[in-house]
């Protein structure tokens, strides 16, 4: 069995929609695309399901207007924390001192919960690791592998003209446009206006 990206990132986005039953507030992933070729990021964790749930708790705190990080998104706080425990994660140590709470892991209910999703993503991951393993030339690894870094690199804001918005690598969305689940317009980076000159 071979799993393209389509396929890859249809499995991502059905499991974005189990979390949604379960969050309501939860908004639309907007490019699961996206997620595919990073190999980290500030959480620590490849590509999972553990990642996706890590994401959506960014997603949750975005819908709820809460700034759940600082230190340009690597410091993941206490209210970080609080929406994680309520999505079914826990950090059970003290927070590190340069991430935080980021490296939150599934509680045992929440395994239960997600075990069918988690095992079709699982099988999923797998198939896609296979497949492009031997295409290396062809594979985009995302800014940690090519600049030999533990990050996956910034995440910016980018918005669409709807209000919505997402968290992006810029190198990602300069592959090719974001569209907006809502309005199907792309997501872009917003210019900085009126810089203060020093």
């Amino acid at each position: 069995m071979s799993t393209t990206p389509p396929v890859l990132a249809a499995e991502l986005a059905g499991a974005w929609a189990d979390i949604q039953r379960h969050h309501p507030e939860l908004p639309d992933l907007a490019a699961p695309e996206s997620l595919i070729g990073e190999s980290s990021s500030a959480c620590g964790h490849e590509l999972s399901f553990e990642r996706l749930l890590h994401e959506a708790v960014h997603g949750i705190a975005a819908a709820r207007g809460i700034r759940d990080t600082s230190r340009a998104g690597r410091y993941h706080n206490r209210r970080f924390l609080a929406i994680a425990e309520e999505m079914g994660l826990d950090h059970p140590e003290e927070p590190h001192p340069s991430s935080g709470f980021s490296l939150v892991g599934l509680t045992p209910e929440a395994k239960q919960r997600y075990r069918q999703t988690i095992e079709r993503l699982q099988r999923a991951l797998k198939a896609h690791t296979a497949a492009t393993a031997a295409d290396t030339k062809r594979s985009f690894r995302g800014p940690a592998a090519r600049h030999g870094s533990s990050g996956g690199g910034v995440r910016v804001k980018a918005v669409c003209d709807c209000g919505r918005n997402v968290r992006v690598v810029p190198s990602v969305l300069a592959q090719a446009p974001i569209m907006c689940g809502g309005c199907g317009k792309p997501f872009r980076i917003p210019e900085v206006v009126g810089a203060v000159a020093g």
